[in-house]
């Protein structure tokens, strides 16, 4: 493992880490094996934004003695609605879900995140309510080391850092992302995925670009989420690249972006671990992905970003069943045929 230093925050992170999000559901065997793995390899940083208890608990137990090895991004308003993620404003209901994930952790989470702060009424929401305030006295009394929070916009998150308050944001990073222009919904409101993304790429987004100076500036670490694009950008079939880019390009792409110190690659199993990690065996050419990205295709229509992401389905898709797909095939779910338009 190669680690930086995370920002002004005083720690060292791992370049790689660990997305636990596709660890829920999971029965504890294969959580035990994939945190095992992760530990193995000298991953420090994990990302539990999952507001179910279960998966909180799995983890949890799986780390057992090893807590004290591993940086934990808690989320501050995930909250649970009929299995399946909600963003909550409401300080009794955040209370609720962030005060048990402290407990679940031992009392303390290394980074508090402010979750999910797209628009302009996230930005209302968090930082002109008594939100922010609740972040500010879990700082003070010890429940948080530093307070960070989660974004898809760039817009939004430049305003956020500017406040001055966050020292972390999780941001969804990719060359496909980045090639969007700012005003575009890259997550299409969790519904269609990358719609037609192809079609709105151009070049390397200024408003991305300025929101990464910007943190570098700042001294806020980022760290990354999205970074193969749901698995997409590795298939030859549903990248919005004329080539599909490899988990190394991926990653690299990534971790040259400024002031991202460690790129968060969602794992569910040993394997998934152990192809992250071979990031750190391979060539700079084997890490180049200029070639890859020179080019995009035109269309890249009604792709899923991962399926329960945007629960109910509006395509009418059993998710439940799509999981149990997956996990019987060992597929990653950039590789399930495209929804029905």
């Amino acid at each position: 493992m190669e680690y930086r230093g995370f920002g002004n925050t005083g720690k060292k992170v791992g370049v790689i880490g660990l997305g636990c999000e596709h660890l829920d559901g999971k029965p504890y065997d294969k959580v035990k094996e994939t945190v095992d793995a992760a530990l193995e390899y000298g991953v420090n940083i994990f990302d539990v934004f999952m507001p179910g208890r279960e998966v909180r608990e799995n983890i949890a137990k799986a780390l057992g003695g090893n807590r004290d090895k591993v940086m934990i991004q808690g989320h501050i308003g995930s909250t649970d609605m009929r299995q399946q993620y909600d963003v909550s404003r409401d300080i009794t209901s955040v209370k609720k879900y962030f005060e048990d994930l402290l407990r679940i952790f031992g009392g303390h989470i290394e980074f508090g995140m402010m979750f999910f702060i797209d628009s302009e009424e996230d930005y209302r929401n968090v930082f002109e309510t008594e939100f922010a305030g609740y972040a500010e006295r879990l700082k003070k009394q010890g429940d948080i080391g530093h307070i960070g929070f989660s974004s898809h916009n760039p817009v939004t998150a430049v305003k956020a850092v500017n406040t001055g308050l966050p020292e972390v944001l999780m941001f969804s990073v990719n060359p496909a992302f980045d090639r969007v222009p700012a005003s575009a919904n890259v997550l299409d409101d969790f519904g269609e995925g990358f719609t037609n993304i192809g079609g709105k790429m151009t070049g390397n987004d200024p408003v991305r670009a300025d929101l990464y100076a910007i943190c570098e500036a700042w001294g806020v670490a980022v760290t990354t989420m999205k970074t193969l694009g749901a698995g997409l950008l590795l298939s030859s079939e549903r990248t919005p690249f004329k080539n599909p880019l490899t988990v190394g390009q991926c990653i690299h792409y990534a971790l040259t972006r400024p002031a991202v110190k460690s790129a968060l690659i969602g794992c569910r199993s040993r394997a998934e671990v152990e192809e992250a990690a071979r990031y750190f065996g391979l060539t700079e050419e084997e890490r180049d992905y200029t070639d890859a990205v020179a080019s995009f295709q035109s269309e890249f229509r009604g792709r899923c970003v991962y399926c329960g992401h945007c629960a109910p389905c509006p395509s009418g898709i059993d998710v439940a069943a799509v999981h149990r797909y997956l996990d019987v095939a060992r597929l990653t779910p950039g590789q399930v045929p495209a929804a029905p338009a």
